[in-house]
């Protein structure tokens, strides 16, 4: 009988035991539950500053002038006074193609002209001789003195032999022209720099045989170009080039030279897209923008590349906030509220998009609607929404994203600490 108690009471002290951490776990998920979370933020005082939007582009530096030269003859070269890299000036003499065959164009041509010269004088002799002849018999025949047949006779002599001598004068005209064509292409076996400038490439050697631009294309012998104007031609998407005008102000990094900044001016805007990546999930379009250099340094190189970031509209004195504190809210109801209501057929993702900001007063986190404007790579321009000196919320980008809702009881965390201890 007293073992019977003695095992009663110890299920009444273990049931007894689970009822009370039962109790225990129910009363902390309650307590628990009615603890509002409160989510450490950083802020930042809404201030009014000069922002300047820019667009971000790559590209390569080139001469804003330089010519390729091709021969206009074929031939072999036999004079090569220059070498990549030399100066040169307008009219200085860069090539000479082998004239041999040239010349001796030339000389047939002169012959031939003289030769159809001399045979115009012979027919002019004869024309002068017969028009005499044909203007005697004509007052003969007004006196009667000759038959209708000889002056017939005499005409057509004079009309043959003045035929004979208009030939002869085309044939002058044909054989001079030919001359010219000779001379033409004999001058052209000495090619001159057509400008100023830098021998920038050379493609050819001493002794090569080149072809002229009657054959395809012709052989590229070399390039000059005017190293004192570089500009630099970039590749801008298609989305950002109607924000570019002509005159823009832009800064340009070039590889080579590290952290150094070149100023530019944008002087041309292209038309034309240039397609990469067709049909494919990479396909970008972009137009070409050119941008002359301000200052030039005298180590830059054709083909070097750069990025360019131009200044495409600045405004001084505006109200702004830190780019990521902006962040873009759906305004349709959650789920819960709008259950059982008719949506008329109108898509969650059709609703408009509302940008915020979130506000601190009292540790307490209020969104605000903001109308934005342009931005530069730190602070974007807030037109209607916000005053100055507020405190708006600019970290971290979870609580900014997600975690903040109207209401939302804060901490404020210093910047350095808050950033370490993240990490």
């Amino acid at each position: 009988m007293a073992n019977g108690n003695k095992k009663s009471k110890k299920k009444l002290y273990i049931f007894g035991g689970l009822g009370l951490l039962l109790v225990v776990v129910v009363l902390l998920v309650i307590f628990q539950g009615n603890k509002e979370e409160i989510i450490p933020v950083v802020i930042e005082k809404v201030q009014k500053r000069t922002v300047t939007q820019t667009v971000t582009a790559t590209g390569k530096i080139n001469p804003e002038f330089q010519v390729k030269i091709t021969p206009e003859v074929t031939g072999e070269i036999v004079f090569l006074p220059v070498k990549e890299g030399d100066r040169v000036k307008k009219g200085d003499v860069l090539i000479k193609i082998k004239a041999d065959a040239y010349l001796a164009q030339k000389q047939r041509a002169d012959a031939n002209l003289q030769s159809s010269k001399a045979g115009l004088a012979q027919r002019k002799a004869e024309l002068d001789k017969v028009s005499s002849d044909y203007k005697r018999v004509k007052e003969l025949h007004a006196k009667n003195l000759v038959s209708d047949s000889e002056i017939e006779a005499s005409k057509s002599q004079y009309l043959s032999v003045q035929a004979m001598y208009e030939a002869a004068q085309a044939s002058v005209l044909q054989s001079d022209a030919a001359l010219r064509e000779a001379l033409e292409q004999l001058y052209k076996t000495t090619i001159t720099s057509p400008m100023n400038g830098t021998v920038s490439i050379l493609n050819v050697e001493l002794g090569e045989r080149v072809l002229g631009s009657g054959f395809s294309q012709g052989t590229d012998l070399m390039t000059v170009s005017d190293l004192a104007n570089m500009e630099a031609i970039v590749d801008v998407d298609e989305n950002d080039v109607p924000l570019i005008s002509v005159g823009d102000t832009s800064r340009i990094k070039v590889d080579a030279f590290g952290d150094k900044v070149f100023s530019g001016v944008v002087t041309q805007i292209g038309n034309s897209a240039k397609q990469s990546g067709f049909g494919t999930q990479e396909q970008v379009i972009n137009f070409e923008v050119k941008i002359k250099l301000v200052e030039i340094d005298k180590n830059l190189r054709p083909g070097m590349s750069c990025n360019a970031k131009i200044e495409t509209e600045t405004k001084a004195n505006v109200v702004t906030v830190p780019i990521q504190s902006v962040t873009a809210r759906s305004d349709f109801k959650p789920e819960e509220e709008t259950e059982g209501e008719p949506t008329n057929g109108k898509k969650k993702e059709d609703e408009k998009i509302q940008e915020i900001v979130f506000v601190i007063e009292n540790n307490k986190a209020k969104s605000v609607n903001v109308e934005t404007g342009i931005s530069d790579d730190n602070y974007i321009e807030v037109k209607k929404g916000l005053d100055v000196d507020a405190d708006v919320v600019t970290g971290s980008y979870r609580a900014i994203s997600r975690e903040l809702k109207e209401g939302s009881i804060v901490t404020v965390e210093n910047k350095k600490t808050f950033g370490k201890e993240k990490k």
